[in-house]
Order: structure tokens, then sequence, then C-alpha cells
């Protein structure tokens, strides 16, 4: 019984395949498809499109629906590489190889097949296959599925699908369902992939017998076993997803991590009502800080008190705290903290004590009493210290732990429910009287009121004698709402910075002073030297990009200048100085997982300004002196924009800044080459290598063969001695593995180094990296002759 069962599993898959291409159009070898001219092969109904689409600032290779009005991209190649340019071409070659070539030299498979195709085709199935002589098909888009799958489409053992990082954004992103080879479908965050982080399981585990996800026609997901019996029946179906051979649903996994069915409306609209139901929120789906919260059937994200949105757009960026106070100040001499609690919440539990046979006030006042305590997770007598961030923070009504949060007064963002104890400083925690509570309410109140009406009338004066001024300037209708940022007047700046007097530092787009803002907070002021000249209209559009820009590895940009010939920009003031002061003045080396630590957050903070802010930014000036270090050794990338606001030739090449000596990228030095996101790629790579080894890139007072560090790497690693470049310190193998990296990202060739999203994939773990080809030496001397 169980063979006939196989035989008539295997012949419906043969019909189905051979169906499918009897209704397909060949593309003959030498075919080829461009973005601007014959950009699609279509299949032949005319309802999938097999080609180049637009994407961000250029064009990536995908499939789509092509008959509705939404255009649906439901498969990419290299997805997670930038955008295409306009002078791509996609080609099937006359030696049956399906390749893009971005370059007259260049050019990237898209389709691995075991051997030469004679023809192929876009299916009315979704499916784009290559086929031999035989008809049979050597290679489909179906088995190297992306973010969806179709009716008919089975994933596979060990078949992945990967969120995108945004709706507009087709690179890999936070979240992916997997077929595992022992038969359990599971769904994982990207970053940490293991049981106790699995937010779905289908709980068919242990079959070990190739077990496949199947979604059929009428929108079911079945469990197949290798003889095609119906293990389990995940969703029930009951929708019309095929109609005359004309396709309307596809599951796709979102980019907030649910796994749901579309219907394709009579409108060309999609609609979704349907997904499969998670046990728990998908973890890490809010954040660092963030957790996630279940009301009507809806995944909602809310930050621990103290704490906002990074990006309330994008909430899986994780919270931030508000005013920034270092909870590990003395709190004798800062006893403005409370300790507030959350209940029901789970986080992953990574504290750096365990304090067991406790109660819940000493546990707050272990806390308390601990500088490097900023959370306390308890439960069952046990308290856990822990740091921020935390993460994969979830609401659940049958846990019981108690979180506690070292928070600073008054600093809860609208709409947290919080239960705040507040304390004395070296006390422990008491309830506040309702009378004294009652006082301290009104006297605020009415502080705040007299603040407010002062700051109307100054407000007032400011625009009347800034209206005035535009007027005299001929400039009228001027409107600055678009601009988030502060404006600030000259005057105001000098009583800031208290005439210019105290520099911080200095370098070739301005000048950096300290200053401190009239509500108290350090600032650091840069006047610039040399911006575009074209006008107001001008630096405004740049102050609107770059106020835009915002993550926790980026220096905040806090307000600017923009008044005659003088253009400042006021930053956060960073007191732990520079990247370069950490790895080469310290008294002490970072540990290596510090050192990992620091270079992945730079990696996020160039990834961010390449491909997830609004309009790209290219820094075009990465190194040690431009990362400031925060709290807890969290690097913050500064002068990012800066580039934009430099002077610019008629052909749109750069010419006002063009990186640092030893860490600028060898295309800066050819004639008429655009420079693009790879600059960065470069100069990050040697920065690496300067976090990896402690040393600086160029050091003189080293012997001959390693004053140039990406020299002597080179040759380590040529001689298979790569553990020479940390001294005696015992590293693993992960050393070689970064190392690599290095030598990757300070290729000579731009398009051979990887993307930051790559980079960032290695670091994290979430990806490999191959042995690198040596850079040219050519380029590594460039320092020398500048």
């Amino acid at each position: 019984m169980a063979a006939a069962i196989s035989l008539l599993f295997l012949f419906l898959i043969f019909f189905t395949l051979t169906a499918a291409q009897q209704t397909s159009s060949k593309i003959s070898l030498g075919s080829s498809l461009s973005p601007t001219t014959n950009s699609s092969w279509l299949s032949p109904s005319g309802q999938f499109a097999f080609g180049f689409y637009q994407y961000a600032n250029g064009y990536a290779v995908g499939i789509w629906f092509a008959k509705i009005p939404t255009k649906t991209v439901i498969w990419t190649a290299n997805r997670d590489d930038p955008p295409l340019q306009q002078d791509s071409r996609l080609v099937l070659t006359r030696d049956g190889r399906l390749i893009l070539q971005t370059t007259a030299s260049q050019s990237t498979s898209i389709a691995e097949a075991a051997q030469s195709a004679s023809w192929a085709s876009m299916l009315d199935t979704g499916n784009f296959v290559l086929c031999n002589s035989s008809g049979n098909i050597i290679w489909q888009s179906f088995d190297f599925p992306t973010d969806t799958i179709l009716p008919g489409q089975p994933l596979l053992v060990e078949g992945k699908l990967v969120s995108s990082t945004s709706e507009t954004n087709h690179s890999s992103g936070w979240f992916y369902i997997i077929m595992q080879s022992d038969g359990n479908l599971v769904q994982y965050p990207m970053q940490n992939a293991k049981a106790e982080t699995s937010y779905y399981a289908s709980d068919t585990c242990c079959r070990r017998d190739n077990v496949t996800l199947n979604f059929t026609d009428d929108g079911a997901l079945n469990l197949y076993n290798t003889t095609g019996i119906n293990i389990k029946n995940l969703y029930n179906g009951g929708v019309q997803c095929r109609t005359n051979g004309f396709i309307s649903c596809r599951w796709t996994m979102d980019v907030d991590g649910i796994f749901r069915l579309y219907v394709l409306g009579q409108s060309g609209n999609w609609s979704t009502s349907v997904h499969l139901n998670p046990r728990s929120c998908p973890t890490g789906m809010c954040g660092l800080n963030g957790y996630c919260v279940v009301m009507d059937q809806q995944y909602t994200c809310r930050c621990i008190p103290g704490l906002d949105f990074i990006d309330q757009s994008q909430q899986i960026l994780g919270c931030q705290r508000i005013n920034g106070t270092d909870s590990c100040r003395n709190s004798k001499q800062h006893p403005q903290f409370t300790m507030s609690t959350l209940n029901n919440v789970q986080w992953e539990d990574n504290g750096y004590e365990l304090l067991p046979s406790k109660t819940e006030e000493d546990c707050i006042q272990a806390c308390w009493q601990d500088c490097n305590c900023g959370v306390a997770l308890f439960w069952d007598q046990r308290c856990s210290k822990q740091k921020l961030p935390l993460r994969y923070g979830r609401r659940n009504d049958n846990d019981q732990t108690k979180t506690f949060i070292k928070m600073v007064i008054g600093s809860g963002p609208s709409g947290t429910q919080m239960n705040t104890n507040s304390m004395e400083a070296g006390s422990k925690p008491k309830e506040l009287r309702k009378d004294i509570l009652f006082i301290i309410i009104a006297i605020t109140g009415c502080a705040l009121l007299v603040v407010a009406l002062f700051a109307i009338f100054v407000q007032r004066n400011r625009f009347r004698s800034y209206r005035k001024m535009m007027t005299d300037r001929g400039i009228r209708n001027f409107n600055d709402e678009d601009i988030t940022l502060r404006s600030f007047t000259y005057a105001e700046l000098e009583r800031v910075t208290a005439g210019f007097n105290q520099e911080l530092g200095k370098g070739a787009c301005g000048t950096v002073f300290k200053g401190v803002l009239p509500n108290g907070q350090d600032a650091a002021v840069k006047r610039l030297h040399k911006v575009i000249d074209e006008g107001e209209q001008e630096f405004r559009t740049e102050m609107r990009v770059i106020g835009r820009t915002h993550h926790r590895n980026l220096v905040r940009l806090l307000g600017y200048c923009n008044e005659g010939l003088n253009r400042l920009l006021v930053y956060e003031y960073m007191s732990n100085g520079s990247l370069a002061d950490f790895l080469f003045k310290s008294e002490t080396q970072p540990t290596w997982d510090e050192r990992v630590g620091i270079a992945l957050n730079i990696a996020k903070g160039i990834l961010y300004l390449h491909e997830e802010c609004e309009t790209q930014i290219i820094h075009c000036d990465i190194k040690p002196q431009n990362i400031l270090m925060g709290h807890h050794q969290c690097p913050k990338i500064a002068d990012f924009g800066l580039a934009r606001l430099l002077k610019q030739d008629q052909t749109g090449i750069l010419t006002g800044i063009k990186g640092t000596r030893g860490y600028v990228a060898p295309e800066w030095h050819r004639i008429n080459v655009p420079i693009t996101a790879k600059v960065d790629v470069y100069s990050f790579g040697v920065v690496l290598l300067e976090i990896i080894c402690c040393r600086r890139s160029v050091d003189v007072n080293l012997p001959e063969g390693q004053v140039v560090l990406v020299d002597w790497v080179y040759d380590c690693f040529e001689a298979g001695e790569v553990g020479k470049l940390v001294g005696d310190e015992v590293i693993d193998k992960k050393l070689e593995r970064m190392i690599w990296l290095g030598l990757w990202c300070i290729q000579d060739e731009p398009s051979i180094r990887p993307s930051m999203k790559k980079v960032v994939m290695v670091l994290e773990g979430n990806a490999e990296v191959a042995v690198p080809p040596g850079p040219s030496l050519s380029n590594i001397y460039e320092y020398g002759n500048k």
C-alpha cells in the first residue's frame, strides 16, 4: 500500500512539472536583459515576470506578479548584494549559464546548475527554470526561495524563508522559518537561532524522513513525508488559490517575523487574515530593550520604562534611554533615580550575577547599590542582575518574572504602564505619601507653565527678528517644519561654546569645540570649513537628510547654524574619547569579545547609512578618530553626512573630501571614477584590522616589515602565521575568520569587496567567509605618495 502511494505521489509531481513545461515559452541561449531595455521575460499568460525591477537607488533581479497594479516581488537573486546599476546585463550564455554582468569583466552567477542549460523559461507557476536538451529541469527558483512560496512550491529539507529587512528593502531581515532535517518546521530570529529562542514549531520533531512543507491550491499548509503521506496539517485552507492556471495566493515570511497567507482580491490588492500562529511573540521583534505584547490578536511593541524607540517607524531597531543618564554614577551625588517594575515580561536571561534566596526588596536594593546594574529580574526568590540592553522581551501572563528597571525620575515615555517605587540614595525603596506627591505635581505644573510662557515669549521675539533678517535678505515663505533639528543662531553658539575657546579637535572638514546647551546638556559644536555654496535651500536639504538619520551607533546630530557664511553643526558630546584613544592609548587592551563587539557595532552603523536610512549616505572618512566611544564601550560613528555638505565638481564626483590616508580606497585616485559605498567598506576593513591587532594602520616606530598594518597582515596570512598579529593572546579560529573578512574588505576592486550587510552577517556568525585573494600591494602603499 505504501509503495502504491509513493508511486502515485511521484507521478503527480512528474505530471505537474510536465504540464508546467508544456505551458512555458522557451528562452534561447544567447538571450539577454538590461534594466532599461527589454528588462524582463514573461510567463506564457503574462502573470509572472523574471528580470530587472527597480530597487532602492538602482535595480535588482527577481520574479514578481506582473498583472496586478502593485508589483509584488516573490523572489530575489543575490538579495544581500547592493543595488545594480543601469549598465548591468542578465545573460543566458551560449554555453548554458545564467549570469549577471555588472561590468565588462565582472560577472556573477544567478543559477548554479550541475550541467549546462539548453534553454530557460518563466513558467505560469511562478517558477523560473533552466532545462537541458531532454527538457528536464536542472535548476529552478522554487528550490531557492527568499521570503515567499506559491501553490505547488514545496519548502524542502533545510529550506528557509527569510524575512526582508523592510517593505522596501528586500535584503535578508531579522527572522526566518526553516524546514529542519529532523522533520520540525521552526521559526527563529536570525541573530540567535536556538531552541529557546524559537517562537513557532510544528512539533513534528524526530520524524527524520525528509519531511517537506507543501502549499496546496486551496491555501492549505501540510507536512508530507517521503512517501507523500500528510503527517500534519498546519492550516486547513479553504480559499481558491488557482483558477484556470491563474495564481492568486502566496504564503510570505513578513518583515515582523509572522508567516502569513495573502489572497489576491478582484481589485488587484492583497488581503490577509490568516497566519501561522506563533506560540508567542516573534523573538526579538521589538529590538533591544523592547518587549512585545499581544493585543486584539495583534503584536505590539513597547519600551521598558525610561526608554523610547530609536525610530518609531522601525521598532525592531529597539529602544534607547530618553536622556542618556548613566546609572553608574555615584548615587549619593545623583539621587534622582527610581526603580520601576514590569510584570509578566520574559527576557533572555544574560545576567552577570545571580543572587539566590532574595525577597523583592532585597533584589531591588541589590541593583540599586550596584552601579553596573541597569535591570534586575526576580523570580522564585532569585535575583539576576543585568546590564542594558535587554533583548527578546515578550509578555507572558503565565510567567511570574518581575523586571525592576533603574531609571531617571520623569523619564518614562507616554503610554508606558509603570509601577514606580521612589528611592532616596542609599536607602530602601518606599511609597511616596500622597500629599507629598500632590505638592510635587502642583509645583512641577506651575514651573512648567512659567517655563512654557517664557519660551513662547522668547520664541516669538526670535521669530520676528529672524523673519526680518530673511526679509532683508530677500528670502520669504521660509518654512522649517520639515527639519526636526534645532536651528541655532551664531550668537547662541558663541555663548554655548564660551566664545569657541575650548577646542576638542581639528580636521579637514572643520574644527570642533566643547559647549554646554541652555538645558545643561554637553555638546560638541563643529564649525565647517568648506560647504556647498549654492545657498540656503541646498544646506537645508542636506540638514533634512542628516536630521532624519538615527541609530544607536551614530553620534546624534542635535542642531545646526545656517547664518550668512557660518555653517555649524551641533552634536551630542561623547565624553569617553575616540576609538583611537581606546585602542592605542589605553593601558590595557580590550578583550577579544570586546573587540568583536566594537567591530560589529561599527559595521551596523555603516550598514544603516548605506541601506537602512531614508537616503543613502556614504561616509567617505571612516577611521578610528571618527568613531567615538559611548557608555559600555558602544562605538558611535561621527561626521556622517559631511561628504554631502562639501563641494562637488560638475561631474558629481566629490572633491572636498577624500578620506584619510591609510584608510582611503584606491578608487579615490582614479580619474572620473564615481565613488560608491564600497569606499566605506575599504576603510572599515582597515579599521577592523586595527581593532583586531590593537595598533595603528601605519606605525613608523615598528620594525620595517610591520610599519604598514595591511602589508604585515597579508604577509602573516600568506605564511599561515596570523597568530603573530595578536602577540601572546590565545584566540581560537575566530581570529583567522576576522582576518579573512578584513582582507576581503580591502580588495583593490570595489565590486569584489563585500557589502556591509554581508560584513554584519559574518561578524554575527550568520554567514561564512571564504579565503580571500591577496590585495594589490601597489595600492597598500598609497599613503606614502600623498
